[in-house]
C-alpha cells in the first residue's frame, strides 16, 4: 500500500514543480523520466542488495573510524572536564569532529584529488541529465564541499553565469550536505538513509531544476564556464590551517543554531500547550510542534509514511524546515512510537539543507562574492527553497519503496 501511496506522492510534487515552472512547454520530461529511474535503481542498491549493504556498512565503518580519531583531538583538548560518560555533551561529540573532517577535505583538496573525483562524476552526470557541465559538476561539488563553499571555487564564473542556470546551482547546493557533517548525521540517524538520500538528492536536485527552471546549455558558453577556473596560492599549512578554521567555524555556528533554534521551539511548544490546556481544560495536550505536524501530516503521508505516523512524521519535517535539519534529527531520536518504515522515511527526507535559514547563507555566500548575483538569489529565495523541499519530498518517497 505504501508504494502506491508513493507513487501517486511523487506524482502530486512533480505537479506541484510543475505548476510553478517558468516555461512548461519546453520541459524535456526525458532527462525527467531517465532521472527517477537512476533514483529508483541506486535506492533499491543502495537499501536492497548485498553489495549496496556492503558499500553502506564501508562508509560507515571509515567515518565511524575517522570520528574515532577526531575524539583523540576534542579530548586533549576538553578531556579535562567531568562529563558523564552517558551524556556527551552534543557539541564535543557531534559537531566538533567536524573540524577533523574539514581538515581531510582541505588535503584532498590540495592534493588536487578531490578536484579530479569532482570533475571526473560532474562530467559523467552531464551525460544523463540534459544539463551542462557547469551544473553538474557543482552538484557534486557542493554534495562534497558545502552549499555555500562550493561558490568559492565559482567566483572568476559568477558574473557570467545567467539567472536560470544560478537557480539550478543554488537549489543543488541547498539540495545537497556537506561531507564535513555526513559524519555528525552517521552519529544521529542510521548510516543507511543518509548515504541513500546523499545520492538521490543529487539526481533529485535535477529533476526539480529541469521542470520548476528548464533551459538548454549552450556546449561552447558551458565549456568557457567550467574551463575558467580558478586556484588559490597557498603552501600546505596555510591551506591546513584554514580549513581547520572553517571547520571550526562550522561547528561554532551550527552549535549557536541549536541554541537559538531548540530554545525558541521550546518557547513555542510552553505558550501553545499552555494555551490549549487553558481552552480544553487540560484534556488537549498539544504544542507547537503538534500543530505544525498536522500541517505537513499530509505531505509526509504522500511519502509512504502510514497515517498513524502522519503527524508525527510531519511535525519533523516541518521543524527541519522552519529550523534545520541538526534539530529535527535529535527530534526523531527522541520521538517514541514511529513505525521503522516512517523512521526511515523521515530520515531520508531531513538530509539536505532545504530549511529557511539556507537561503540567507546562500545569498550571503553569493553576494560576498559577487553584489549584483546575491542579490538575484535572494530574490528568488522563496522558490529556491520551495524546489529544494520537493527534491527531498521526493527523496524519501522513493527511498520509501526499498524500506
Amino acid at each position: 500500500m505504501h508504494i502506491l501511496i508513493g507513487i501517486i506522492g511523487i506524482i502530486f510534487f512533480l505537479a506541484l514543480a510543475f505548476l510553478f515552472s517558468s516555461d512548461r512547454k519546453n520541459i524535456r520530461w526525458k532527462y525527467v523520466g531517465l532521472l527517477l529511474v537512476i533514483q529508483l535503481i541506486f535506492a533499491f542498491i543502495l537499501l536492497k542488495t548485498n553489495i549496496g549493504i556492503t558499500v553502506i556498512g564501508g562508509i560507515s565503518y571509515g567515518f565511524s573510524y575517522l570520528l574515532k580519531q577526531a575524539a583523540e583531538g576534542v579530548n586533549f583538548v576538553f578531556g579535562g572536564f567531568k562529563l558523564d560518560p552517558k551524556k556527551p555533551p552534543f557539541f564535543f561529540n557531534v559537531l566538533l569532529p567536524i573540524v577533523f573532517i574539514s581538515a581531510l577535505i582541505g588535503i584532498l583538496q590540495y592534493t588536487r584529488i578531490l578536484p579530479l573525483i569532482i570533475n571526473i562524476l560532474g562530467f559523467l552526470i552531464s551525460k544523463i541529465n540534459g544539463m551542462g557541465r557547469l551544473e553538474s559538476y557543482n552538484a557534486v561539488a557542493a554534495a562534497i564541499l558545502g552549499q555555500s563553499e562550493v561558490f568559492i571555487s565559482l567566483k572568476q564564473q559568477l558574473p557570467y553565469i545567467p539567472k536560470q542556470r544560478l537557480y539550478t546551482l543554488t537549489a543543488s547546493a541547498m539540495s545537497t550536505v556537506s561531507a564535513s557533517i555526513i559524519g555528525a548525521y552517521f552519529t544521529l540517524i542510521e548510516p543507511k538513509y543518509v548515504v541513500t538520500a546523499v545520492v538521490l538528492n543529487l539526481f533529485g536536485g535535477f529533476i526539480i531544476a529541469s521542470i520548476i527552471n528548464p533551459y538548454k546549455v549552450n556546449e561552447e558558453d558551458d565549456k568557457l564556464l567550467v574551463d575558467e577556473s580558478e586556484t588559490k596560492n597557498q603552501s600546505f599549512f596555510e591551506m591546513l590551517g584554514e580549513y581547520i578554521l572553517d571547520g571550526f567555524k562550522v561547528a561554532v555556528i551550527v552549535g549557536a543554531m541549536l541554541i537559538g533554534y531548540i530554545a525558541l521551539i521550546a518557547l513555542l511548544n510552553g505558550v501553545v500547550s499552555g494555551i490549549f490546556s487553558l481552552l480544553s481544560g487540560g484534556t488537549l495536550d498539544w504544542n507547537f510542534q503538534t500543530l505544525i505536524g498536522f500541517v505537513f501530516a499530509p505531505f509526509a503521508f504522500l511519502t509512504g509514511v502510514p497515517w498513524h505516523d502522519a503527524v508525527q512524521s510531519g511535525s519533523i519535517m516541518a521543524t527541519k524546515l522552519l529550523s534545520n535539519e541538526f534539530v529535527a534529527m535529535q527530534a526523531l531520536g527522541k520521538t517514541h512510537g514511529l513505525s521503522e518504515h516512517a523512521k526511515g522515511v523521515t530520515s531520508v527526507f531531513l538530509v539536505s539543507f532545504a530549511n529557511f535559514s539556507s537561503i540567507g547563507i546562500i545569498s550571503g555566500a553569493i553576494k560576498s562574492l559577487n553584489d549584483k548575483k546575491g542579490d538575484i538569489v535572494a530574490r528568488f529565495g522563496l522558490k529556491l527553497l520551495f524546489g529544494a523541499t520537493l527534491v527531498s519530498f521526493i527523496s524519501a518517497a522513493i527511498a520509501g519503496f526499498f524500506i
